[in-house]
Protein backbone atom coordinates (compact mmCIF):
# COMPACT_ATOMS: atom_id res chain seq x y z
CA UNK A 1 0.00 0.00 0.00
CA UNK A 2 1.37 3.29 -1.42
CA UNK A 3 -0.64 7.10 -0.87
CA UNK A 4 0.61 10.62 0.31
CA UNK A 5 1.18 10.54 4.31
CA UNK A 6 -1.15 11.99 6.56
CA UNK A 7 -1.38 15.95 6.83
CA UNK A 8 -4.35 16.25 8.75
CA UNK A 9 -6.33 14.62 11.42
CA UNK A 10 -9.26 12.88 8.51
CA UNK A 11 -6.09 11.56 6.68
CA UNK A 12 -4.21 10.39 9.54
CA UNK A 13 -7.66 8.63 10.89
CA UNK A 14 -7.86 7.17 6.81
CA UNK A 15 -4.11 6.00 6.86
CA UNK A 16 -3.90 4.39 9.66
CA UNK A 17 -7.03 2.23 9.14
CA UNK A 18 -6.05 1.67 5.36
CA UNK A 19 -3.07 0.05 6.66
CA UNK A 20 -3.96 -1.51 9.92
CA UNK A 21 -6.37 -2.96 7.65
CA UNK A 22 -3.57 -4.27 5.28
CA UNK A 23 -1.40 -5.37 7.74
CA UNK A 24 -4.35 -7.87 8.93
CA UNK A 25 -5.01 -9.10 5.71
CA UNK A 26 -1.41 -10.14 4.91
CA UNK A 27 -1.43 -11.74 8.40
CA UNK A 28 1.39 -9.38 9.69
CA UNK A 29 1.76 -8.93 13.52
CA UNK A 30 3.44 -7.74 16.18
CA UNK A 31 3.29 -3.92 14.52
CA UNK A 32 3.06 -1.56 17.53
CA UNK A 33 -0.26 0.25 17.91
CA UNK A 34 -1.16 3.68 16.35
CA UNK A 35 -0.73 6.68 18.23
CA UNK A 36 -3.56 7.72 20.38
CA UNK A 37 -5.01 11.34 18.97
CA UNK A 38 -4.43 14.45 21.39
CA UNK A 39 -7.20 15.49 23.90
CA UNK A 40 -5.14 18.14 25.39
CA UNK A 41 -5.40 20.77 22.44
CA UNK A 42 -5.88 24.48 23.45
CA UNK A 43 -7.19 25.43 19.64
CA UNK A 44 -4.59 28.50 19.52
CA UNK A 45 -2.68 27.31 17.25
CA UNK A 46 0.39 27.20 19.25
CA UNK A 47 3.72 26.65 17.68
CA UNK A 48 4.85 23.37 18.53
CA UNK A 49 0.83 22.09 18.45
CA UNK A 50 0.31 18.90 20.21
CA UNK A 51 -1.50 17.68 16.56
CA UNK A 52 2.21 18.63 15.13
CA UNK A 53 3.47 15.91 17.18
CA UNK A 54 0.31 13.57 16.48
CA UNK A 55 0.60 13.59 12.34
CA UNK A 56 4.84 13.55 12.54
CA UNK A 57 4.29 10.07 15.07
CA UNK A 58 1.48 9.20 12.38
CA UNK A 59 3.85 9.49 9.80
CA UNK A 60 6.33 7.26 11.42
CA UNK A 61 3.90 4.50 12.08
CA UNK A 62 3.13 4.57 8.57
CA UNK A 63 6.40 4.34 7.52
CA UNK A 64 6.82 1.18 9.74
CA UNK A 65 3.96 -0.43 8.62
CA UNK A 66 4.78 -0.08 5.19
CA UNK A 67 7.84 -1.14 5.50
CA UNK A 68 6.73 -4.26 7.21
CA UNK A 69 3.90 -5.28 4.51
CA UNK A 70 6.90 -4.34 1.98
CA UNK A 71 8.82 -6.96 3.63
CA UNK A 72 5.95 -9.27 3.20
CA UNK A 73 4.73 -8.34 0.20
Amino acid sequence: MTGPLPTDAASARTAIAMLAAELATQGIAGMRAPPPEPTTCCGRGCNGCVWEGYLGAVVWWCKDARALLAQAG
